[in-house]
């Protein structure tokens, strides 16, 4: 699990985002280091016990290193603020749409997943969908369960309708997104709870099935 160590250390990252602090305060990095491994390695084992392409996946592949990459960015802090992994098979470069767990301090931590950088094909194939059979999606995404849970959605949107799509569709504003990705936040004391890693597995379970809609139709699969 994480303790308040590992979010105390974020935050003074934060404030002090340079080489020189890191590597004076390296000890508390690495004890960071090893609470987000273990915590991940929890995730992980429970959510492969309901997504099987999990099953052989490494923790370690699946954790975002915390070194930025500055090459093409204004900003030149060198480290993230924040920990994250995807979970997907064979790690968080799987090239899928997966679960993604962000930690971050002042109760920016969070849970989320769906698409986010679709290709041109891909977002046609989405509206497209939704245009034949929207109510696949929609029996996903209005779910009770899952509308309780993850009930921000981030993405982009078009101001005006997409070509070839009339004005009045009924499903307009779900046309509208070129981005749909769901996210469930949790607070700074739920991220250092000793259930946390039992309530990340129960979100993935919830997540489920909008992902392998997205996968099955990006990819032709699903697990």
């Amino acid at each position: 699990m994480l303790t308040h160590h590992s979010l105390q250390f974020l935050s003074n990252l934060e404030q002090n985002n340079n080489r020189e602090w890191f590597h004076a305060n390296r000890k508390d990095y690495e004890q960071t280091k090893v609470e987000f491994e273990n915590l991940c390695q929890e995730i992980l084992n429970g959510v492969a016990q309901f997504q099987e392409n999990l099953v052989n996946t490494s923790v370690k592949s699946c954790i975002l290193r915390i070194n930025r990459d500055i090459r093409f960015s204004a900003d030149k802090s060198p480290y993230k603020k924040y920990l994250g992994a995807g979970f997907g098979p064979g790690g968080k470069s799987s090239g899928k749409v997966d679960f993604y767990l962000h930690i971050q301090p002042n109760n920016e931590s969070f849970l989320g997943g769906g698409m986010w950088a679709p290709t041109g094909s891909q977002l046609a194939s989405f509206r497209q969908e939704i245009d034949y059979s929207p109510h696949i999606l929609k029996g996903i995404i209005e779910e009770d369960t899952f509308k309780s849970y993850f009930n921000e959605i981030h993405g982009e949107r078009v101001k005006k309708m997409p070509k070839g799509y009339a004005a009045d569709h009924p499903d307009i504003e779900l046309l509208k997104y070129k981005q749909l990705f769901f996210v469930h936040k949790y607070t700074d004391s739920e991220v250092i709870s000793e259930n946390f890693a039992s309530e990340v597995i129960s979100g993935c379970k919830i997540l489920k099935p909008y992902l392998d809609y997205v996968n099955n139709l990006f990819f032709g699969e699903e697990d």
